[in-house]
């Protein structure tokens, strides 16, 4: 198997370790395919059958007009919703090589953190092509992941147009991180009333808040940690922040409400319990900018 590792240098993006270090975007090829001219790699893509590892990397290719080569998404591709109806190649976000390879893929595109080292190297031992991305959970992320998938696929031109609309969008929303007075705001992942953890510092929600104009109260901790009564009163929010499927899974507004230290909080006492798409909310994709708005009205009305 060939193994073309593009270079920083030439790529301009950015990888995700805490603003330092660079993007590495790895392509890993089929034995004996040679080069791709943009011409030959136009015409596969036509007939390609995709399997996206990842809800970003779905989202982007959709917006580079892959949509109909999509033939199998991961559990967090959840937009469009015409990817509901995908064959899932994954289950919890744990991905499984014989999943994957079931469809019958031409191209698999994923993130780094999207695959464990012994699935990558069974995908990479069939000779399917794989395409691996690292990225930044941030704006800047966002854009260069979207150049790095378009490159890659020589849709380069289309990606100038998507970045253009984005721009444009981030203009609206670039000014609520700087506002004089922020809530204080708490995000809770939870899965049932028995699961629950708390979203520190260096977590795609924690950028998501700072951007929205909100302050994570949890920036003491660092990822994720479970969630006790007492941290829940002495972090007092204001706003209790939950994905969508997290806040259904705790019995909504009344449920939340009856979990130990909530009504502690000015967030329980004024009933400041607010809800995301979880896939809008961290995935630092092409609608981030609609992300960045929705978080801000929700933790500011």
């Amino acid at each position: 198997m060939k193994i073309w590792n593009q270079k920083a240098s030439d790529m301009k993006y950015s990888k995700y370790l805490l603003g330092m270090g660079t993007l590495v975007t790895v392509l890993l090829f089929t034995a004996g395919c040679g080069q791709m001219t943009p011409q030959s790699h136009s015409s596969d893509l036509e007939k390609a059958k995709i399997v996206s590892l990842n809800g970003t990397i779905t989202e982007i290719l959709v917006e580079l007009g892959l949509e109909d080569q999509i033939v199998g998404v991961d559990v967090s591709s959840t937009y469009p919703v015409s990817m509901l109806e995908k064959p899932k190649v994954s289950n919890n976000r744990s991905v499984s090589a014989e999943g994957v390879l079931a469809l019958g893929p031409t191209l698999i595109i994923g993130t780094a953190a999207d695959l464990k080292e012994e699935t990558l190297e069974q995908l990479n031992q069939t000779g399917v092509k794989t395409l691996v991305f690292d990225y930044e959970f941030g704006v800047e992320g966002s854009k260069s992941l979207i150049r790095a998938v378009a490159d890659s696929l020589h849709l380069s031109l289309k990606a100038d147009s998507i970045l253009q609309a984005l721009d444009t969008e981030l203009q609206h929303v670039g000014g609520f991180q700087h506002a004089a007075d922020k809530p204080r705001v708490l995000f809770i992942y939870a899965r049932g009333a028995g699961s629950m953890m708390v979203g520190g510092k260096d977590t795609q929600v924690d950028e998501m808040i700072r951007l929205a104009g909100g302050v994570n109260v949890a920036s003491d901790i660092t990822a994720y940690k479970p969630l006790t009564a007492e941290a829940l009163v002495a972090y007092n929010p204001q706003i209790i922040l939950l994905f969508d499927s997290g806040m259904s899974s705790l019995g909504n507004m009344e449920g939340i409400l009856e979990l130990p230290g909530v009504r502690d909080t000015d967030a329980g006492r004024n009933r400041k319990i607010v809800h995301m798409d979880g896939q809008l909310l961290t995935g630092f994709s092409p609608r981030v900018a609609q992300a960045i708005l929705e978080l801000n009205q929700k933790i500011t009305e």
